[in-house]
């Protein structure tokens, strides 16, 4: 239950402080933060909560990290569902927190931050271009991931490596799909959003997991022997 919650909190930090500074922070007249703020806003997230929370549940806050760490013979299976649940859950709290503050000035909430392609694409990037991103995205996370916790990984420096590495994600990612690499992310904010962003869900949901689990296979096949 104490590793359940953990990833509920953590969740919650990441979508509300991701997708927060994209919401309310990115686009503010003339001090806005832009793409790059946004980008390090993510990594934050993730670096704080590794730090913080990490030694009580391993801080995955994220379904394909959960999926890509059990592929790769670190998670157990019986843990799959508690942890993708309450990760699920942490990230709606989350969005309907952003949601009573970003609706507080007597605005919409616009997009919402959620993931798209298409005419939804913050770039207009094409169906494809979005399915490959994230699948390349995710699986790179995964194997830093995977990298920076093994045992023979220099030890203390895995929250920074992965923090970066989601900074990174962002800045290469957030013009074709918002980015995300994180199906809890992008359930969280499409439920708010419903309508396209609930109808092109399954990209968010599906490939980023595929993505973890085939990284998850390689890094086990690379770290043999």
């Amino acid at each position: 239950m104490k590793k359940n919650l953990a990833e509920f909190i953590g969740t919650f930090w990441l979508v509300l402080g991701g997708c927060g500074s994209a919401v309310l922070a990115a686009g503010f007249p003339e001090v806005g933060i832009g793409l790059v703020g946004v980008s390090l806003a993510f990594g934050l997230t993730v670096l704080t909560i590794v730090y913080s929370l990490g030694h009580i549940s391993g801080a995955h806050l994220n379904p394909a990290v959960t999926f890509g760490l059990w592929a790769g013979g670190r998670f157990s299976g019986k843990e799959i569902l508690p942890y993708v649940i309450s990760q699920i859950l942490g990230g709606i709290a989350a969005a309907a927190v952003l949601y009573v503050i970003a609706t507080g000035n007597g605005s919409g909430i616009g997009d919402f931050a959620a993931n798209g392609y298409g005419e939804h694409s913050p770039g207009g990037y094409s169906l494809l271009a979005a399915l490959v991103t994230e699948f390349v995205m995710t699986f790179m996370f995964l194997i830093v991931i995977l990298g920076a916790t093994d045992e023979k990984a220099p030890k203390g420096f895995a929250g920074l490596a992965i923090g970066l590495a989601l900074t990174l994600i962002h800045l290469i990612s957030i013009p074709v799909t918002n980015t995300s690499v994180n199906p809890a992310r992008s359930i969280s904010q499409a439920l708010f959003v419903g309508d396209w962003a609930l109808a092109q869900l399954w990209l968010f949901v599906l490939i980023p997991i595929v993505a973890a689990m085939v990284a998850g296979a390689v890094y086990k096949y690379l770290g043999k022997g």
